[in-house]
């Protein structure tokens, strides 16, 4: 898929929510490092996630916007294959199942428009970026999981709380070899900054900069609206790259979120309302949901106030 054909670049788009952290606390099934695509080792994990996915695409369908479908692939890049206890071989099937899954309930849901989306974690931690790879590193580590997403079927591909510039230049040059569309989404500290300490517009400047602006968008992921609302310039040009938002359900700081051992889900009708001033502030945000701590009372909310 070309960018410039990408739907939600004019349209409302949603997007679902926190996947990990809905299945590990309200639905209480374990997810080993955190890793949802563990799920599609069994039968029953699979109906799990399609059941999970429906409830968003029936609200897309009643909303009359369109559904991101985001694989369950954040946490299933080569590094993570040996901790999970699989081997290379078998982390690349359940990249590919992962899409299947998406792609038949696409064909089940003909009637909302979806775009499939192969999700790229992190080489790390979401929160604490730790060794930081050169461009080509992360170009190279990268390329194996993408190439695999984009074979068996993905429409684009997301990289997901990307914690620095280099990591995410690195797979936007991935997704330029392969010819896919690429989002890069952010994660940001309490401060607005990346936990690197450089800006949102420093980080959609160089990344741009490296590589001709190739991102379809930006996004910004896995913090609360009230931790980079004020940084986000209506007059600046990296600010009308960004194009999407999944927000954590807490305003909580990545620390204290690290070291709780109950789910937040914070008020989804404040979350709701931050939604609808920030997309009335920059119209070009097209895409919204969720991260860490939401549901789908959360997206729900979101959407209502949003469309209306």
């Amino acid at each position: 898929m070309a960018i410039s054909s990408l739907p939600q670049l004019d349209r409302f788009f949603l997007t679902d929510a926190g996947l990990e952290t809905d299945i590990l606390f309200n639905k209480g099934i374990d997810l080993p490092l955190f890793a949802s695509i563990a799920l599609l080792k069994t039968d029953a994990g699979i109906d799990i996630l399609e059941s999970y996915y429906r409830d968003f695409l029936d609200l897309a369908r009643r909303m009359g916007t369109g559904l991101v479908l985001e694989s369950a692939t954040w946490r299933a890049s080569p590094d993570w294959a040996e901790p999970l206890g699989l081997s290379l071989d078998e982390l690349d099937r359940l990249n590919r199942a992962a899409i299947e899954l998406l792609s038949g309930l696409r064909a089940d849901y003909a009637d909302v428009p979806t775009v499939i989306s192969g999700c790229l974690g992190p080489r790390g931690d979401g929160y604490d970026p730790g060794r930081i790879m050169t461009v080509a590193e992360a170009r190279a580590y990268h390329t194996r999981q993408a190439a695999v997403l984009a074979g068996a079927g993905a429409d684009m591909l997301s990289a997901i709380t990307m914690t620095n510039i280099p990591e995410a230049t690195g797979v936007a040059e991935t997704a330029r070899a392969l010819g896919l569309p690429v989002a890069i989404s952010f994660t940001v500290e309490t401060d607005g900054r990346l936990p690197t300490g450089d800006t949102l517009g420093e980080a959609i400047a160089m990344v741009d900069a490296a590589t001709e602006s190739y991102p379809a968008y930006y996004m910004i992921n896995c913090a609360h609206p009230s931790h980079f609302d004020d940084v986000l310039q209506e007059d600046a040009g990296w600010t009308a790259r960004i194009g999407g938002l999944r927000a954590n359900a807490s305003a909580l700081s990545h620390a204290e979120l690290d070291a709780m051992t109950e789910l937040d889900i914070g008020d989804p009708a404040d979350l709701a309302a931050r939604h609808r001033s920030l997309v009335a502030r920059f119209p070009q945000i097209r895409v919204v949901g969720g991260c860490c701590g939401t549901d789908l009372r959360h997206v729900t909310a979101i959407a209502e106030a949003c469309i209306g």
